[in-house]
């Protein structure tokens, strides 16, 4: 530093020694889907049940607001949104048939999306007013008000309604405008660190996540973003063809190794007040609400099997379990890899699984979904926190302060119960003179997370030397 004349006394800071680092945030959902309302291919930040009332109500068809309310039944969850909806390119125009009111109410055939015109028996548009004579949910109930409308008249209805075929994988997926650089799809959760500070860990799309095209972006995506993605077997899949999806000749989109891959079986039930009917909804919304509490309340390097599903009232099928019945649906489920229920007397349904897709073939422990996530966690913790350090004088200061703060960053994980040990090291060996005056350094890190207990054993001896105790 070039020094100006002082005749005194001055004091320089210098910043030395290790820096804190920072956990990221793993709580955090990447959700993809479709919404009758709200923001279309934006990436929206969703907090609780009072952020998703933006994206409408639990219509059927629609993914996005059955699975934000599945998420937040577990009790948890910041959700990275994106609606790919679009009113104009995703509905039907159609007309109902002339319906009698009956006991004052008409059901509408569909879910109507917009406007909604309502005519005579003879096509000839009404003059009825909304909120006086008449009032029209969002789930097409029509409900008489006024003697305006008498029993038994006649009425036709003209309005949108959801063209379920227009959602195609392409528009899910999304792609990059080369010119604009505007984002669709799940093209839009690259932009959640720019937007929010954090990226989403837990990426799903209930509903699509069966079809190979979207299964296999959301594997691509979760590599990217280090995150975990579930994926979702068909409804009304067999026990048998859960299982045989596993191999090349299954039917389903179960054939992967990838460890960002989480394979879930089957749907779960919940109850729809609207329609007073069960309705079947994939386990993945669930599923993420519940690794996300997980997260929060016990922490990340935990794994969420063995959890109460909260919100459901039953599942798509029966799935037999039994804590030491090794032939049991549950059981063989696990052992190839899908993540199923446990249902037993008294238990309630339980999420039951540790596994990513790499097991069976992987042994290596990060098969263990909360292996791979603690590691990923770490890292990226790691690499953020390491910015502060890019660009400064490289000299033993500098290596000693990126050392020493991964070390300290470590010790607390440790502490919390995050990994059983781990260190970061600096090798000279692996640091040679030349790709140092280029301006590169390399640190090791090694460390190991605690695998989930999954299997416990107890050794029974029947030991007749024990009768010596009798008197």
């Amino acid at each position: 530093m070039a020094a100006n004349f002082l005749h005194g006394v001055e004091t320089i800071e210098i910043e030395s020694g290790s820096r804190t680092i920072q956990v990221v945030k793993s709580a955090v959902i990447g959700l993809v889907g479709i919404a009758p309302v709200g923001d279309v291919n934006t990436p929206v930040l969703v907090n609780s049940d009072r952020d998703a009332a933006q994206f409408g109500s639990k219509l059927p068809g629609f993914t996005i607001p059955q699975s934000l309310d599945a998420i937040f039944k577990q009790g948890a969850g910041t959700v990275i949104v994106v609606n790919i909806f679009d009113p104009v390119q995703h509905t039907t125009q159609v007309t109902d048939g002339a319906q009698l009111v009956t006991n004052g109410k008409i059901k509408l055939n569909a879910a109507p999306i917009g406007n909604v015109a309502i005519d005579d028996s003879n096509g000839d548009p009404v003059t009825y007013i909304a909120g006086t004579d008449y009032t029209l949910d969002n789930y097409g109930n029509f409900t008489v008000l006024s003697s305006t409308i008498a029993e038994g008249t006649a009425l036709k209805f003209t309005y949108k309604k959801l063209n379920a075929a227009a959602i195609t994988a392409a528009k899910l997926i999304g792609e990059i405008d080369s010119v604009t650089g505007n984002r669709t799809g799940m093209k839009c959760w690259d932009l959640s660190y720019n937007l929010y500070g954090f990226k989403p860990k837990i990426l799903i799309a209930p509903g699509y996540s069966s079809m190979n095209a979207i299964a296999t972006e959301l594997v691509s995506m979760a590599t990217k973003l280090r995150a975990v993605c579930y994926l979702d077997a068909p409804y009304g899949v067999t026990v048998s063809q859960a299982l045989g999806g596993r191999g090349v000749a299954g039917t389903i989109n179960f054939n992967t190794s990838s460890k960002r891959a989480e394979l879930l079986y089957p749907h779960l039930k919940w109850y729809d007040t609207a329609t007073d009917s069960n309705i079947d909804f994939p386990y993945s919304a669930f599923k993420a609400g519940i690794r996300a509490a997980v997260d929060n309340n016990e922490g990340f390097w935990v794994s969420d099997s063995n959890h109460e599903i909260l919100g459901i009232v039953g599942a798509e099928r029966n799935i037999s379990a039994g804590i030491s019945d090794a032939q049991s649906d549950a059981n063989l489920l696990n052992e190839k890899g899908i993540t199923t229920i446990f249902n037993s007397f008294g238990s309630g349904i339980r999420t039951w699984g540790n596994r990513n897709a790499s097991f069976p073939v992987s042994t290596a422990p990060d098969n263990f979904v909360c292996v791979r996530r603690t590691a990923d966690i770490l890292l990226e913790s790691v690499e953020q926190a390491t910015l502060q350090f890019m660009d400064k004088p490289i000299n033993n200061a500098l290596i000693d302060a990126i050392k020493e703060s991964v070390n300290s960053f470590i010790r607390t994980l440790i502490g919390r119960g995050a990994l059983i040990d781990g260190k970061c090291t600096f090798d000279r060996s692996k640091n040679s003179n030349e790709q140092i005056a280029a301006g590169h350094l390399v640190f090791d890190i090694s460390f190991m997370a605690p695998p989930a207990g999954e299997r416990i054993t107890f050794n029974s001896y029947i030991d007749i030397n024990l009768l010596k105790s009798l008197k």
